[in-house]
């Protein structure tokens, strides 16, 4: 198999049942006006950017009021273990929250991150705002 093709059939980052190009790589690498529908499927598809250094699309799902400046990458030790949504809910229309806890392991030890992130939806468009971490 080569490499395209391996890219073309490997699992989403994000755990979801389809190809990372089918699922949140469409959210990645499609038009501008191609966007997550909701704000799970933004939440998954911003892990997965994480996970491949998609720092452009990190930028592009913050919200202008919570977005830093810029990123820095994985370091080249961190691996990234997986992702479970615990909950999705959506208080209105305009605004959403996602609980989910994210797994990696860096330099041989294991560490997960719980957070309950807020999202709100603008012009059609859902935006990470930010989380409590605990």
């Amino acid at each position: 198999m080569t490499r395209k093709s391996s890219a073309l059939t490997a699992p989403c980052p994000c755990g979801g049942a389809k190809p990372y190009p089918d699922c949140c790589g469409r959210w990645h690498d499609g038009p501008l006006a191609l966007q997550a529908p909701t704000a799970e499927a933004l939440m998954r598809s911003r892990y997965s950017a994480f996970v491949l250094d998609k720092l452009p699309y990190l930028l592009a799902t913050w919200h202008p009021s919570t977005r830093p400046a810029s990123l820095e990458p994985n370091p080249p030790e961190l691996k990234w273990l997986g992702l479970e949504v615990k909950r999705a809910a959506d208080q209105d229309a305009a605004r959403a929250t996602v609980e989910f806890v994210a797994r990696s392991r860096q330099a041989g030890r294991a560490s997960r991150m719980h957070e309950v992130s807020r999202f709100v939806r603008e012009d059609g468009r859902w935006f990470y705002v930010d989380g409590d971490v605990s």
